[in-house]
């Protein structure tokens, strides 16, 4: 196991997409568990699903005293800039994108802004305002329809399915090259479908709870024979605060330049789970929370449809070098997850 090398105390922390579903939730834990940490937040709070929520998010972390929110895009060069100057973060965790395999097909130009532009701008004031650790985020979408199974981060990922994919991908080999270049410490991290309560509603457990709620028809792609290793939202920020305390040591090479303080690693479940399997706890749960009633006909509400450009069959993580490294390896079971978005669900939306 690695020895930490970045205490996270009284420092000035940056996480970006503070309004996001791992942002916020990330923000709230270090709040609460790192003694006189100062988090700014940072986020343009876009309309891309429901801005409520992310409001809803914010408000939980305005409750804290050493929490800033400063709103905006990342693709505002200044913005961020000035930002690092006022501020000076020892610690920044990118975690503001746009999200989403299938709006990446309709609305491309969102995630050239705050994919690379923004990935970009963050490299930069990282370069100029030197930070002692650097935490994006990354996606298993990055393995693409790679066939061998589970994905490591040894595994060749040249063949990206969506733009989505595409830009994760370059954030990854960016982070690269400034680690090379400026010595900058960077961790990647390809989370795998992650979830949970207040998540995103564009996600597939979301998405269905409301159709399902509404009488409407859930859609259930590749005719069910989908896999997808659902990832709890605590175990996903566990393993970012555990990452974030310890940075890729620096090096010079034998050229005399930096030998890149660069690590990547999956945070997935380990699990893949068959979607109509997932479709079946999750009415149990929804029924189980009364978010739906007992004699809910759910096989009406059903439909078995193709693959959706984009998509891919399964995606599992190989999650050994983040339990080599960390000591950790992301493990509630869905069942249990599903049952906290289902409580949290029916106070949220029906209380």
């Amino acid at each position: 196991m690695l020895q930490q090398n970045v205490d996270l105390k009284s420092k000035p922390i940056l996480i970006t997409g503070a309004a996001g579903f791992i942002g916020a939730n990330l923000c709230k834990r270090l709040l609460q568990d790192v003694p006189d940490a100062q988090v700014i937040g940072l986020d343009s709070v876009n309309d891309y699903y429901d801005v409520h929520l992310k409001e809803y998010r914010l408000r939980e972390l305005e409750k804290f005293p050493n929490f800033t929110f400063i709103k905006g895009n990342l693709a505002d060069k200044a913005l961020i800039d000035r930002t690092f100057e006022q501020y000076q973060p020892q610690i920044a965790v990118n975690l503001a994108a746009q999200a989403g395999v299938r709006y990446s097909i309709t609305n491309p130009d969102a995630y050239i802004e705050s994919n690379l532009v923004g990935f970009y701008n963050i490299l930069e004031a990282c370069r100029h305002h030197p930070v002692e650790h650097l935490v994006y985020a990354s996606s298993s979408s990055v393995y693409g329809s790679n066939k061998k199974v589970p994905y490591s981060t040894e595994d060749k990922v040249d063949n990206p399915v969506s733009l989505y994919a595409a830009t994760k991908k370059s954030n990854e080999l960016m982070a690269h090259a400034y680690a090379k270049l400026y010595n900058i410490p960077c961790t990647g991290l390809r989370f795998f479908t992650v979830y949970g309560p207040a998540g995103r509603p564009d996600m597939a457990y979301f998405g269905f709870t409301n159709k399902l709620r509404q009488g409407e028809t859930i859609q259930i792609f590749n005719y069910g024979n989908c896999k997808r290793d659902f990832t709890y939202i605590d175990d996903i920020v566990e393993g970012i605060v555990r990452v974030m305390q310890r940075a890729p040591e620096k090096a010079i090479g034998e050229d005399g330049l930096p030998i890149p303080p660069y690590a990547l690693y999956n945070i997935g479940n380990n699990q893949p789970e068959n979607l109509l399997d997932f479709v079946q706890i999750l009415s149990e749960e929804l029924v189980r929370a009364g978010v739906l009633l007992e004699d809910y006909d759910f096989e009406a509400h059903k439909q078995l449809v193709p693959m959706q450009p984009g998509d891919v069959p399964v995606t599992y993580a190989d999650t050994s070098a983040l339990e080599r490294d960390f000591g950790f390896k992301p493990a509630t079971p869905l069942r249990e997850g599903l049952r906290r978005f289902a409580q949290w669900y029916k106070a949220f939306y029906m209380a």
